[in-house]
């Protein structure tokens, strides 16, 4: 059975900092992802990596703020976010997929819970 388990979320001041963490159960994945959904808006991709760590991916909007990492030993993917603002204030969630990275997380075949990051101003 495929687990992805999420934690670290919480409430932060702008500028402040939160590490996501996301265990990885029951079979062996290639790329992990992480989006996020805002009310009232899409699910947008956030960061992806491979689990061999060779290339990262970011959008723009997190670039230079956000860093995702892979512990293998672990099974666990991290989302450190850094310099955090309010329009980072959404549910983020952590994604596997086979294959290579995408950004469409319609690709993605697993699922965490996700976990409410909020920022206030």
């Amino acid at each position: 059975q495929v687990q992805l388990v999420e934690s670290g979320g919480g409430l932060v001041q702008a500028g402040g900092s939160l590490r996501l963490s996301c265990a990885a159960s029951g079979r062996t994945f290639t790329t992990m992802g992480w989006f996020r959904q805002a009310p009232g808006k899409e699910r947008e991709f956030v960061a992806a990596m491979r689990w061999s760590g060779d290339g990262t991916y970011y959008a723009d909007s997190v670039k230079g703020r956000f860093t995702i990492s892979i512990n293998n030993a672990k099974n666990t993917v991290y989302l450190q976010m850094n310099s955090l603002k309010p329009e980072d204030t959404a549910v983020y969630y952590c994604a596997a997929k086979r294959l290579a990275v995408v950004l469409n997380p319609g690709a993605y075949d697993y699922w965490g819970q996700g976990t409410q990051v909020t920022v206030s101003s």
